[in-house]
């Protein structure tokens, strides 16, 4: 028999030391949210499921823990992901005509864990434009998602790109079950199961979808990509912006190092444009992933332009080092009025003050006290120690 306080697999407490640091990493990407202009939304941490899974595709609801209202009795789901909330709150809520800026933060959660190592219970931070359809707006999200790495002090990241209109271009006359296997090999990078899954399409749309695994690396392979792939309006449309997005990324981001996959269709089903995927060195996940999803919003009856992106600040939290502990003021526990005032000032000026209780002087503590308050002549005052 398992003993009662152990946790389910792949949930875990989070202790002080990383706690400190997941803290200092959310507070750090809300703030350059902010410097762009988005405004923070709480969505709840659960809804009726119609409309936390609504044009989400299959993906997402088998992520989704389901359960039943008590009061109402209609199936409640828990948030795997927060970007159809967002989209409620920016169709149904704010009902805007124009741009609007917003960004998240909270625990999502999810039935199985991504890998081997990941938590079911992500901490996801997200920022999403509503309302322009033009490449602007995809540029601005790539800048602040980059941005937030960075200031996060990840090191080395790489940019990969891709777009979902080359994907559905090609698969526009494919039957939906084969469609649907299409992306799952596409997906797995599966090769010899991508061939027989081809058998028997039209000779051009063969050889353009067993041509998307190798169609990867630098912006030398968009030129082959123009060779490879059909000349469809959207096919173009998509080349192109990624050329745009690349160069741009290299103009703002130097250290970055940027790439193409346009056989990359992993992630979320509601992806309609040009996306992006953001690795860190040596990881073979992407820490953060974003794009453009604009028929997101359509259930909610505005079918508003939308692009985006997400990331789970816990797993950032592996990748990047944290701070160490703050230097804090060590103080004796009195009842003595001076001490009291003198401590108080302190925490006002934005120190941390520990005060040490009785019998507990030679413990460790969270803080790493560099300072003490100790009286001189009558008056309270700050020594190093």
């Amino acid at each position: 028999m398992s003993s009662a306080w152990l946790l389910p697999e792949h949930i875990a407490d989070v202790l002080p030391a990383q706690a400190r640091h997941i803290e200092e990493l959310r507070r750090g990407l809300l703030d350059v949210a902010r410097s762009f202009g988005c405004e923070l939304v709480m969505p709840p941490l659960m809804e009726h499921i119609e409309s936390l899974l609504s044009g989400t595709g299959r993906d997402l609801d088998l992520k989704t823990f389901k359960l039943v209202d008590q009061l109402s009795g209609r199936t409640l789901g828990v948030r795997a992901d927060a970007t159809p909330q967002v989209a409620r709150i920016d169709a149904h809520l704010l009902n805007r005509a124009g741009v609007t800026r917003l960004c998240y933060c909270g625990p999502v959660l999810h039935t199985r864990p991504s890998g081997i190592q990941s938590t079911r219970e992500p901490l996801q931070f997200g920022a999403e434009i509503y309302g322009h359809a033009g490449l602007e707006a995809d540029i601005e999200v790539q800048d602040l998602a980059l941005d937030c790495l960075s200031g996060a002090g990840l090191p080395d990241p790489a940019l990969d790109l891709a777009d979902a209109r080359i994907v559905r271009a090609l698969l526009a006359g494919v039957e939906p079950a084969r469609r649907a296997d299409i992306h799952a090999a596409l997906a797995g990078k599966d090769g010899s199961l991508l061939t027989d899954l081809c058998a028997g399409l039209p000779e051009g749309l063969r050889a353009a979808l067993q041509a998307l695994p190798s169609l990867y690396g630098s912006e030398d392979m968009l030129a082959e990509a123009h060779r490879k792939l059909p000349d469809l309006p959207p096919v173009r449309a998509a080349l192109d912006d990624l050329g745009t997005l690349a160069r741009h990324a290299r103009q703002a981001h130097p250290q970055v190092r940027v790439g193409f996959d346009l056989a990359d269709v992993g992630g979320s089903s509601y992806y309609s444009g040009a996306r992006f995927a953001i690795y860190a060195k040596g990881s073979s996940d992407a820490i953060a992933r974003g794009g453009r999803y604009d028929e997101v919003g359509a259930i909610f009856g505005r079918n508003r332009p939308a692009v985006g992106f997400s990331l789970d600040i816990k797993e950032l939290a592996q990748l990047v080092p944290g701070r160490g502990g703050r230097p804090a003021v060590r103080a004796p526990w009195s009842e003595d009025a001076g001490l009291r005032v003198a401590v108080r000032r302190l925490r006002e000026q934005g120190e941390t003050v520990v005060c040490v209780l009785p019998g507990h002087e030679h413990e460790g503590q969270e803080f790493e006290c560099d300072r003490e308050l100790v009286a001189v002549a009558g008056q309270w005052a700050v020594r190093a120690l």
